[in-house]
């Protein structure tokens, strides 16, 4: 009984933190950099849904990622939807704070133009996980991600960063 009273309440206490949407941004307001211990990203998963540059694998994991990523998509139009790059960033809090993810990007048909998303992670602490897609029309016109880079922000300042090699 135990057992099942925790399980529940660990299902509550996931269900409470679920991630927002990243939104686009305006502008990218530069920030202070005041890098902190107990902040930082731990790993980073790329994913590029683009048959112009997926080759034919037999991978199984890769073939997989594939599938789930287009699951559902019955249409042409559907699958031109989820058609992108897609982000998964990994990253610890070593205390509880109120942190934004970050996303900044530039694209290979808008230059040197700085693109942005954010996701708020209010009282986050512990292992936490936070995707961005970059799909559909807003990939298809744009192009490619050519660099970009991922901030932990908390009160105005940066306290986490990882980047492509490409940034600068």
């Amino acid at each position: 009984m135990k057992y099942f009273v925790g399980l529940a309440a660990a299902l509550i206490a996931a269900t409470a933190l679920r991630a927002e949407t990243p939104r686009p941004l305006e502008t990218a307001r530069v920030l202070p950099l005041a890098l902190d211990d107990h902040f930082q990203f731990r790993k980073t998963e790329l994913f590029l849904n683009d048959p112009q540059y997926i080759k034919p694998t037999t991978d199984p994991m890769l073939q997989f990622e594939r599938q789930r990523v287009n699951f559902g998509a019955v249409t042409n139009v559907d699958r031109l939807e989820r058609r992108g790059q897609y982000f998964t960033f990994f990253w610890r809090a070593g205390r509880a704070a109120d942190i934004t993810v970050r996303l900044e990007y530039r694209q290979e048909n808008l230059g040197a133009h700085v693109q942005a998303r954010e996701v708020s992670c209010p009282h986050a602490k512990g292992s936490m996980k936070t995707m961005f897609q970059i799909v559909g029309d807003d990939y298809l016109e744009d192009g490619r991600i050519t660099a970009w880079r991922a901030l932990l922000i908390e009160e105005g300042r940066v306290v986490g960063l990882t980047q492509s090699y490409l940034w600068n």
